[in-house]
């Protein structure tokens, strides 16, 4: 093949790589969430490949709109506890916290605030054992309260 044909090759192919990037899976984002690369990110408190749709969350705030992302909700609890003195502005009204609802299933994940959730037991990937809903349901708990049970815990088990 000489370098003539080599280019109009290359052009003739770029218009459908660039069709078939614009096919891929663009999820239910809320607004100034950074997507999550499924089975390719890391938590940042576990390390895990964040890959199970119904308990990932992610935060962004902070001068410089910092992104974190976590596999579990009880990463999320833990995050908070440890890192509030480096990051003080996680507390902050205009810092946004997401949680996957543990009732997504598929691809089709249904984001919430995390911390306007309730917290429901079922079997996560760090076994702290906590699942987001939306509303209230019969045992279930609310973000302080779901936080405060993972931090205990955890710290239990380390002792």
């Amino acid at each position: 093949m000489n370098r003539r044909d080599f280019l109009m090759a290359g052009f003739a192919v770029t218009p459908l790589a660039t069709l078939l990037a614009a096919c891929g899976d663009k999820g239910n984002w809320p607004e100034g969430m950074q997507p999550i690369k499924w089975d390719r990110e890391t938590c940042v408190v576990c390390n895990m490949v964040i890959s199970d749709r119904r308990f990932a969350g992610e935060m962004r705030g902070g001068p410089k709109n910092t992104i974190f992302k976590f596999d579990d909700p009880g990463c999320v609890a833990l995050w908070l506890s440890d890192k509030a003195g480096a990051y003080p502005w996680m507390r902050e009204a205009a810092t946004k916290l997401w949680i996957a609802d543990v009732n997504s299933s598929g691809k089709d994940v249904t984001w919430l605030e995390a911390t306007k959730s309730q917290y429901i037991t079922k079997t996560s990937p760090m076994g702290f054992n906590f699942g987001a809903v939306a509303h209230p349901q019969a045992g279930s708990v609310d973000f302080p309260t779901m936080c405060e049970h993972v931090v205990t815990k955890f710290k239990k088990g380390r002792a």
